[in-house]
């Protein structure tokens, strides 16, 4: 059976993602735009939308989900494009993400449902550079800015925005009549270096949304153990650091360094490990002000050696790369990118949060007293 090929096309920045979809319309021939509108969630439904070049197809309205206007989407989504496909006259499906929605998870969506008739071939991010610091720098909860989809999403416009700038292995660059400013360029280039950027009006838009899209290798390059993390750079004013240490950290001392550390940089990620919990790999994640820690799972040199043969190879080429001697693939490697960032400030602010060396000597034993500074946020009562 001939499949029908879907791309997603994503972001907050509504205008670029508008433009990118009608571009895609007018060449890609017989190709279909499918659009949920979350907005209608406060009514008891989202509105469905399909439109091609020339204007509205159909219309429709799927049924809230246990008040969740991402559930609602998530059920309809399938049953929609396998009617396009059913048609046979669709040659592209566009799914036009509504804007706080998030590609990885439609993505996982279209991919896991199993359909003969339907296969994934592109993740776009639409961007509008004048917008990224504004968004990336935003620590308004979505709520507030009128965009959640749920009553219960805790999501801020800037992490929204960062995991659907940093997923999407195709950036749709939209600038409008003006040409981009070189700043913002250069920080966009450093957000997503592995990006490929095409102009959201260009003919290079086509052959990106038909290119093919692995789901699972996408997300392992968002595992904070194998994430593929921006390198060292400095241009037109922005910096990213790259900080990498094998000694752990202390956990009091890095805890009271938090929020420097989290408003020092537009944006930051990573993984790094605590004296007092050596076998866990905590992920860093911090945009607009907000920082987000997490337990992400146990480190490899943790594991039996029987355990590995589940581990998914990539995971494991990633640890063999760095592996130490003693600590094995335990590791701090956090990087740090933004306008007028201060290299030398954090850096000797990070060192400052590492064990010294008379605490390091005493070793596990002894690091297992330390006070465990990190238990509200990763324990917490429930």
């Amino acid at each position: 059976m001939e499949q029908l090929p879907v791309v997603l096309v994503g972001g907050l920045h509504a205008d670029a993602r508008r433009t990118t979809v009608e571009r895609l319309l007018h060449t890609v021939p017989g190709s279909v735009a499918l659009h949920h509108d979350l907005a209608s969630a406060a009514d008891g439904t989202v509105r469905r939308t399909v439109r091609d070049a020339g204007g509205t197809l159909d219309t429709g309205e799927a049924p809230l989900v246990n008040d969740c206007a991402c559930c609602a989407l998530r059920e309809d989504l399938v049953p929609e494009l396998e009617r396009l496909a059913a048609g046979r006259t669709c040659r592209l499906a566009v799914v036009e993400l509504w804007d706080s929605v998030e590609p990885k998870a439609m993505a996982e969506v279209v991919t896991a449902c199993g359909s003969a008739s339907l296969t994934l071939t592109g993740v776009i991010t639409a961007v509008d550079p004048a917008l990224l610091l504004p968004y990336l720098g935003c620590g308004d909860d979505l709520a507030e800015a009128g965009l959640a989809a749920a009553a219960s999403d805790q999501r801020t416009v800037a992490d929204t925005w960062a995991r659907q700038l940093e997923y999407a292995p195709v950036l749709a660059i939209a600038t409008g009549e003006e040409e981009a400013e070189p700043a913002d360029l250069a920080l966009l280039a450093q957000l997503h270096p592995t990006a490929r950027q095409v102009p959201a009006g260009s003919g290079e838009l086509a052959a990106a949304a038909l290119a093919g899209f692995d789901v699972e290798a996408a997300a392992a390059r968002q595992h904070p153990a194998c994430a593929l993390l921006p390198q060292e750079a400095d241009e037109e004013g922005i910096g990213t650091l790259v900080w990498q240490h094998t000694r752990p950290f202390h956990p009091e001392r890095l805890y009271a360094a938090l929020e420097d550390l989290t408003c020092a940089a537009a944006r930051s990620r990573g993984r790094f490990w605590l004296a007092d919990r050596p076998d866990t790999l905590l992920s860093w994640d911090a945009a607009g002000g907000a920082l987000c820690v997490e337990n992400a799972g146990p480190w490899l040199a943790s594991l039996p050696d029987a355990a590995w043969e589940m581990v998914p190879p990539m995971r494991r080429a990633a640890a063999a790369l760095d592996w130490h001697p003693e600590h094995g693939d335990r590791a701090q490697h956090l990087v740090f990118t933004s306008p007028g960032l201060d290299r030398e400030g954090l850096c000797s602010l990070l060192e400052s949060c590492l064990l010294t060396d008379a605490e390091y000597a005493g070793g596990r034993t002894a690091w297992k007293d330390l006070p465990a500074a990190f238990d509200a946020l990763l324990d917490p009562v429930s």
